[in-house]
């Protein structure tokens, strides 16, 4: 295995060359290209006097840019921090601020907002992709004309840092997750591992790179020679082109990209055939919706589950193995997984009983970065991690959410999983998508919710939604609210936000909040 990141794209250049590796809109790249590129931008920073250790900050959607940025600030020994695009400049100030970084290097629409931080903080340039640069910045093109594509790396140990990435934010600030070159690498190399990807893949997916899931797609085209075809934002019909065009062996994505795709009415016109296997996580995958993409997709899908504070996965199915849907598969080889009690920690449960998901390994971040309570809060002192998730473990060994520990609802005493609700309402015909969670009520301490996306041309009402439930789930699962929506509120790596449910629902019903 490779020392450090800096050493994918010389490597990939030597042993694939002009090779197609990345189709980013309309251009394609090389192996070799992609590495002459990157070398020329590695000057350009170290010109600009970006040395080993400093921060530089990457928020943009997905572009080729992007791909030689990650890579010139691996090849220099800096330290790379990937802003999920979808965050708003102020988010990205926080982010940006808060890692230090020394130099940001963006998109035009999203840098330019960020010009102002300079000369308030640790940032001293912010340097512009595309033609159009404003005043304060530094153009991109412009570094790459003026500097040679021959660079010499910096010789970086596999257990330095190699990137700062902030947790998703579901609930108040993102944290700075701390990850070393080697748990990159070896997610990277693990993932194709149980995935079976080499060099006769081509990979579609509108997935974001500043995302652990996307960069570890993007990390293992370039370690092991597939065709990366990259969509700058997720599209249904740019997707559904892309994997007919370029006879995609792969397609990876959120369950919400799956879901948008298999209630498009286009679907059924493209040739998907070409596909092997797809992948899907981020988010619980709904078994009837697992079941609809094999058969609609002519393959299998491979649910994975990961975090930012592992660099990606810890848990997948192998290819040639059992895949069984409504589980997110085994532990990646190096890593343990286990079942830990809800209240001690250090008790492993039996198959099958719920309690916290942990993981211990090499890919586990260093830490959160300028957070040690967070940090001792979150990994024990024998490594373990918690995960935040309640889980079970089957007798073959296979892992099962149960729901995110925070989602549970405690209601009149009784434990609720929203996850369970979930399942069993995306089996109505006329559900499109659902999601469960708890509101406070002065009874029972909490009662259900449900907010609800409704196929085309559904006629289902509040009340239907709750005689389905009373006819074939307990009564205290029952939701006692239901809202219909055009759509759920959205993280940036495409994470359905409940808290931002659950406040629209305490204002809307003038609910109480209890102690």
């Amino acid at each position: 295995m490779l020392e450090n990141l800096g050493q994918i794209l010389p490597t990939a250049a030597e042993r694939y060359g002009a090779k197609t590796a990345l189709v980013s809109g309309s251009r394609e790249f090389g192996f070799d290209e992609l590495n002459d590129l990157s070398g020329r931008l590695a000057n350009g920073l170290r010109g600009l006097g970006v040395e080993p250790g400093d921060r530089v900050s990457l928020y943009s959607q997905n572009l080729w840019e992007w791909v030689v940025s990650y890579y010139a600030i691996a090849r220099l020994g800096a330290v790379i921090n990937p802003v999920i695009p979808a965050l708003t400049p102020e988010e990205a100030r926080f982010i940006v601020n808060d890692c230090r970084a020394k130099v940001v290097l963006a998109s035009e629409e999203k840098g330019r907002a960020l010009l102002e931080t300079k000369g308030d903080s640790s940032l001293e340039e912010v340097i512009l992709f595309g033609d159009s640069v404003p005043a304060g910045a530094r153009s991109f093109e412009e570094l790459l004309e003026r500097n040679a594509p021959e660079f010499e790396d910096a010789d970086t140990a596999s257990g330095d840092t190699s990137t700062i990435g902030y947790t998703s934010g579901t609930t108040g600030h993102p944290k700075g997750a701390m990850a070393t070159h080697r748990a990159v690498l070896l997610n990277s190399a693990m993932t194709a591992n149980m995935h079976v990807r080499t060099a006769a893949d081509t990979v579609v997916t509108g997935l974001p790179c500043a995302h652990v899931y996307g960069n570890v797609v993007m990390n293992g085209a370039f370690l092991y020679g597939y065709t990366l075809v990259l969509l700058e934002r997720f599209d249904a019909i740019q997707a559904l082109e892309a994997i007919q065009h370029h006879r995609a062996t792969m397609f990876e994505g959120v369950p919400t990209m799956y879901q948008v795709l298999l209630d498009h009415p286009e679907l059924d016109g493209y040739d998907l055939s070409s596909l092997t296997r797809c992948t899907v996580g981020g988010q619980s995958m709904p078994v009837s919706r697992s079941q609809e993409v094999e058969e609609r997709f002519g393959c299998p899908l491979i649910e994975l589950w990961g975090m930012t504070e592992i660099s990606g996965l810890g848990t997948t199915h192998p290819l040639y193995g059992p895949n069984k849907h409504g589980s997110i598969g085994q532990a990646l080889p190096f890593v343990e997984c286990r079942i830990a009690d809800l209240e001690d920690p250090d008790k492993t449960l039996g198959p099958d009983e719920p309690g916290e998901l942990m993981l211990r390994g090499p890919v586990v971040m260093q830490g959160y970065h300028g957070d040690e309570e967070a940090t001792r809060e979150t990994i024990e002192p024998d490594g373990w991690l918690h995960s935040g998730d309640v889980a079970r473990m089957d007798e073959e060994g296979y892992i099962h959410i149960v729901d995110r520990a925070k989602d549970m609802i405690i209601r009149g005493g009784e434990n609720v999983y929203p996850r369970e609700i979930e399942e069993f309402l995306y089996g109505h015909p006329e559900i499109s998508g659902v999601q469960i969670y708890g509101v406070p009520d002065e009874k029972y301490g909490e009662q259900v919710a449900a907010a609800i996306v409704l196929k085309e041309n559904a006629s289902l009402t509040q009340e239907d939604v709750k005689e389905y439930c009373r006819e074939n789930i307990a009564r205290f699962k029952v939701p006692e609210y239901v809202d219909f929506v055009e759509e759920f509120p959205m993280t940036g790596s495409g994470k359905i936000q409940k808290f931002k449910l659950r406040e629209n629902a305490v204002e809307r019903y003038d609910l109480v909040e209890t102690a």
